[in-house]
């Protein structure tokens, strides 16, 4: 056993040498090029016979007056998660990026991770159960993304027992039916209350007067991988129309060494039980003002890392998620200067985890295996009004309510014995306002407030003030500072297992956040623009485990801080007028603030480079994506390897009368590299998947 695996390590060292290589010089050769050819451009005038939607020339700078027909036209992306109402990217306070359904589908994005790891200056983390997402160099291992607020058509996603939602194959919408997300970065307190940290993620779904007809997808991958979906939706009337979805997915996975369990008792380290397996259902309706939308995942995965100290390779150590979500939208022009709308949603999430320990008191003994049962379920309605007042056509104000009831808030623990049994609910409000004022034609300003009060009777305020200026026509300079926070949710409140290992602690304060960020975008001739963010923040009151020393159980607890700074570079733009291409560079200094180490978790250096390209007619396209993630510091002071990871996508439109097909490859060079391990891995470090290939075959009807 051992010789065969020296052999494999040596003979995979050997080609990893030769494919990191070749790697680095296509990486190269991309991000060169990229910027070497946006040199070139020729600056020429644009022909108003040309102004279609898809023209990407870019001669100036728009106004926030400028209507959406002209945004589109300048390739601006609209945004409306930024400020509650739709406007340019370049004129919305906060550093906005958005990922269309094209993107999407050219580059073959198959989850929600997939989409953000593409962001710049967006990490993910997998440890082989869920996916976390970093922003700006944070993502503390195992939180479970609850310093992000997520959104699927502007309804909150965070569930009330732990405040999480990840990103994997347990998101709960699929990737196909997604239209555009719009990432925000930076804290959006002052709008959206708690959870709103380090960024604001909406999911914006597809609706059935744009995706009318119906399709057919399968979908063959790596791994035994199998995925079918199928698609309806058209107007059914000039002002209601449907969409319907439904996804199901199985993966048996892949095998996995863990040197750290190379023992004959734990079968030398290597485990094949890696199952994923989910089902999605998705509903859209649009009814004139009025919007419905539906949407529900059932995911049941394994988890092959031994986590928790559980019994390794022990096929019951699984986890099972179920998320519902029921959003009704309301909005309504009273008048030229007035609209109001109204939002209601209910979540609705069940938690399992089956963990297997070996309860046998002596070495020597049988194993007496035993699964511990761990299960929570949160039931919440959440209700919001929001009025938007054009006061002068100079000045804008968005004010409304928020109010949030946690119906369920249950978290049990128990095998043999039971060790934690907690049901609760509550209550939480939020009153906000913003004023967006015009200036003058190239300078406005936007100042917002935001009251939250929460469990226990606790309250914050949380400010926005923004500076954008227009300098030049080509030129935008926004000034952003920003604070938020995250109140205490219910897990980290009530965690006590009768005194086994962890207990309630006394009380606890809500996680701030202060941001400082100038963002420069600039447009250098028709076809390529680029952006400048620095920024800088710092997070107190950090929410995390200790020990208490007076009897040695795990307790929560106001004990950490984080101060940051970076930098983030884009530049995007068109080659040969056909050929979309970006590149992207990520520098972040994030340390502890009370040691001043580097904050384990947080590469320094990210480089992203994306080509798209078509090849036969405009039918065939070619999507190339090199990503250079930086080393991480692990929770044992090691670091992970730097990696060059590329993947390509093949796509072919009409084939034949309606039938699409799509190919690709996920890690071509097959680069070795690993994400660090969080605290409840034995595992300092969790390698990820080699190469691994999917085909997809999609009828339209």
């Amino acid at each position: 056993m051992d010789l065969i695996y020296n052999y494999t390590l040596i003979h995979r060292t050997k080609w990893g040498c030769i494919f990191r290589r070749i790697n680095i010089w296509i990486f190269l050769f991309v991000c060169l090029t990229t910027i070497s050819l946006s040199a070139v451009q020729p600056d020429d005038a644009i022909d108003p016979n040309t102004t279609t939607f898809e023209n990407w020339n870019i001669l100036t700078t728009l106004s926030p007056q400028d209507s959406p027909e002209q945004l589109l036209f300048m390739d601006i992306p609209i945004v409306v998660t930024a400020s509650k109402y739709d406007q340019a990217a370049n004129q919305a306070p906060a550093y906005a990026t958005v990922v269309t359904a094209t993107e999407i589908r050219r580059f073959g994005y198959q989850t929600l991770a997939d989409i953000l790891r593409s962001v710049p200056g967006l990490y993910t983390t997998y440890d082989r159960n869920y996916s976390y997402v970093g922003v700006n160099g944070f993502c503390y291992g195992g939180d479970y993304n609850t310093r992000i607020l997520f959104l699927v058509d502007g309804h909150r996603l965070n569930e009330g027992v732990g405040d999480t939602l990840t990103i994997g194959t347990e998101f709960l919408v699929d990737v196909d039916n997604i239209e555009r997300v719009e990432v925000i970065r930076g804290p959006g307190s002052s709008l959206y209350g708690s959870n709103a940290v380090m960024a604001v993620i909406n999911v914006i779904t597809k609706t059935g007067d744009k995706d009318n007809g119906g399709q057919i997808m399968a979908q063959r991958a790596s791994h035994d991988t199998t995925k079918g979906r199928l698609t309806w939706g058209r107007p059914l009337t000039p002002d209601i129309n449907i969409y319907l979805s439904g996804t199901r997915y199985s993966s048996n996975g892949q095998s996995h060494y863990y040197p750290e369990y190379n023992d004959p008792a734990t079968l030398y380290g290597r485990v094949r039980h890696d199952e994923d397996r989910y089902y999605t259902l998705f509903g859209k309706l649009n009814w004139s003002d009025a919007s419905l939308v539906v949407a529900h995942n059932t995911r049941d995965k394994n988890v092959p890392t031994g986590a928790w100290e559980t019994v390794f390779g022990d096929p019951h150590n699984m986890t099972r998620d179920y998320f519902t979500l029921v959003g009704l939208t309301y909005q309504h022009e009273v008048s030229e200067e007035f609209s109001i709308k109204a939002s209601a949603t209910y979540n609705h999430m069940t938690y399992y985890g089956g963990y297997t320990y070996d309860y046998a008191e002596e070495e020597d003994e049988e194993p007496y295996l035993v699964v511990n049962k761990d299960y929570s379920k949160a039931r919440r309605w959440t209700g919001e009004i929001q009025c938007l007042h054009q006061l002068t056509p100079q000045q804008k104000l968005t004010y409304g309510i928020e109010w949030h009831y946690n119906q369920r808030q249950d978290q049990f623990n128990y095998d043999e014995e039971v060790y934690l049994y907690e049901r609760h609910h509550s209550n939480a409000y939020g009153l906000y306002v913003q004023d967006e004022f015009n200036l003058t034609d190239r300078l406005s300003f936007i100042t917002g407030l935001r009251f939250d009060e929460f469990e226990d009777s606790q309250s914050t305020l949380n400010p926005r003030l923004a500076a954008i200026w227009n300098f030049t026509d080509e030129s935008t300079l926004k000034l952003l500072y920003g604070t938020a926070f995250r109140a205490p949710n219910m897990y980290e409140l009530l965690a006590n297992d009768g005194g086994y290992s962890h207990k309630a602690p006394q009380g606890l304060d809500p996680e701030t956040i202060t941001t400082c960020e100038a963002v420069l975008e600039h447009r250098f001739n028709k076809n390529w623009r680029g952006l400048v963010s620095l920024f800088r923040y710092k997070i107190d009151d950090l929410i995390l485990h200790q020990i208490d020393p007076a009897d040695e159980l795990l307790v929560f607890a106001n004990i950490g801080s984080v101060k940051a700074q970076g930098v983030t570079c884009e530049l995007h733009g068109r080659l040969a007028e056909t050929i979309k291409t970006s590149v992207s560079y990520s520098y972040v200094d994030a340390r502890d603030g009370d040691t001043d180490r580097w904050l384990a978790n947080s590469p320094h250096n990210m480089i992203k480079a994306k080509v798209m390209m078509p090849l036969i007619n405009d039918r065939c396209y070619l999507a190339a994506e090199t990503r250079y993630d930086g080393k991480r510091r692990t929770l044992a002071e090691n670091a992970t390897d730097d990696a060059i990871i590329t993947d390509l996508t093949l796509t072919f439109d009409s084939l034949i009368d309606g039938l699409d097909l799509t190919g690709g490859v996920r890690n071509l060079f097959n680069v070795s590299y690993a994400h660090p391990g969080s605290g409840e891995h034995i595992q300092d470090q969790i390698r990820q998947d080699g190469v691994s290939y999917f085909l997809r075959l999609t009828y339209r009807f």
